[in-house]
């Protein structure tokens, strides 16, 4: 078979190199041929291989060159400690280049701290990381209240549809979810207690563990547990996917406040359904209750209810609508500050969104033990 017509010894040659002594003694390592990134490949282990020294790094009589070859003399002038001579502008101009950004100087490390302070250093390193949060925390805080100050001025503003809507999907559509979680642990309530309380022939005190708990603590905080991994994650893997998509920056363009329009009603929908799917919790836990005290404790099923009306106090149900509207503010205030972080790239969405729901279920817990200590304080123990 013949030569293929279309190649030519041109496109054949590669790169080689060749060292000349002058009449000093000094040797000279003389780069010949193209120096481009298809022609180093077959002398680069050679030339790692040389051994000097060389007093200069010709490359005169190399035909053409490229940023690949501009590096390679570059880095053998370096090693060797040899100027480059022979250079045409647009080689000179690469290699400055080259050097402009590449001192072949290693890097610098950090001093090492003893191992006694590496503690230390972690711990200042998270509390400053945690002031840090805390006052973007506040500054994201600072521009709800100035967005609610333009909506309440200009009500026309407001974007009623997206409240309705937002209700719609983490209200009613938690209705299921909710309901079948309020009822199993209103089982497990009456069950775990009935067998306590048998030791001392109290069964019949199970109405007023299981009323009390649904309606005081475990409704309406189990209700924020659910709505923080459910709707909390939502929004910030909402807003964080607008903010990688440039979606928000694209409101901002057009005047569109992304607090107005995607934060506020998100927050409104919480805090309002919030105290509802709390009550609803509580109320499908007491039925459970009740149906478990029906089957295993020989408790008529709506003897059971109209004991509820007895035993519980009123007040009890205020905590429980006291507490929603305030676990509802943490939980969609983490979700859509925690999504408006998203910065670079997917891989943070789904980071932030673990954070907002971590952050929600923590503030959420620290709060429901203030009230606890709060109208223990007030009398409404």
């Amino acid at each position: 078979m013949g030569d293929f017509p279309h190649v030519t010894p041109t496109m054949r040659a590669t790169a080689d190199f060749i060292t000349e002594t002058d009449a000093d003694g000094g040797a000279a390592l003389v780069l010949t041929g193209p120096l481009t990134v298809s022609a180093m490949g077959s002398v680069d282990s050679r030339l790692r291989a040389l051994e000097g020294p060389f007093k200069a790094i010709d490359i005169s009589r190399a035909s053409r060159i490229d940023t690949v070859g501009a590096w390679t003399a570059w880095s053998l002038s370096q090693r060797f400690g040899a100027p480059i001579t022979g250079a045409s502008p647009e080689a000179e101009r690469l290699i400055g280049a080259i050097s402009a950004v590449d001192d072949n100087t290693a890097p610098v490390e950090a001093p090492r701290l003893p191992l006694y302070l590496h503690v230390p250093q972690q711990v200042g390193g998270v509390m400053i990381g945690l002031g840090h949060g805390m006052l973007l925390v506040l500054g994201f805080l600072g521009q709800i209240v100035l967005a609610s100050g333009v909506l309440i001025r200009h009500p026309g503003k407001f974007r009623l549809r997206a409240l309705v809507h937002q209700m719609e999907l983490m209200g009613v559509n938690a209705l299921a979810i909710i309901g079948l979680m309020s009822f199993l642990v209103g089982i497990v309530i009456a069950q775990q207690g009935a067998v306590q309380l048998r030791q001392f022939g109290a069964e019949i005190y199970t109405v007023n563990l299981v009323g009390r708990l649904s309606l005081r603590e475990l409704g309406i905080l189990m209700t924020a547990i659910m709505v923080a991994g459910r709707s909390g994650s939502a929004f910030a893997a909402q807003l964080g996917t607008m903010k990688l998509t440039e979606e928000i920056d694209a409101m901002r363009t057009i005047g569109v406040s992304p607090i107005e329009a995607l934060v506020i009603p998100r927050l409104l929908a919480t805090m309002l359904m919030m105290p509802l799917l709390g009550i609803y919790s509580a109320a499908i836990g007491i039925v459970g209750g009740a149906a478990l005290s029906a089957l295993t404790l020989g408790i008529p099923f709506f003897t059971f209810l109209a004991r509820i009306q007895e035993v519980v106090p009123l007040h009890d149900v205020w905590v429980g609508l006291i507490k929603g509207p305030v676990f509802g503010l943490i939980v969609a205030t983490s979700g859509c500050y925690q999504g408006l972080q998203v910065k670079s790239n997917a891989e943070e969405v789904g980071t932030r969104t673990t954070a907002a729901v971590v952050m929600a279920i923590f503030m959420v817990i620290v709060l429901d033990a203030f009230f606890a200590v709060f109208f223990s304080e007030v009398g409404w123990g």
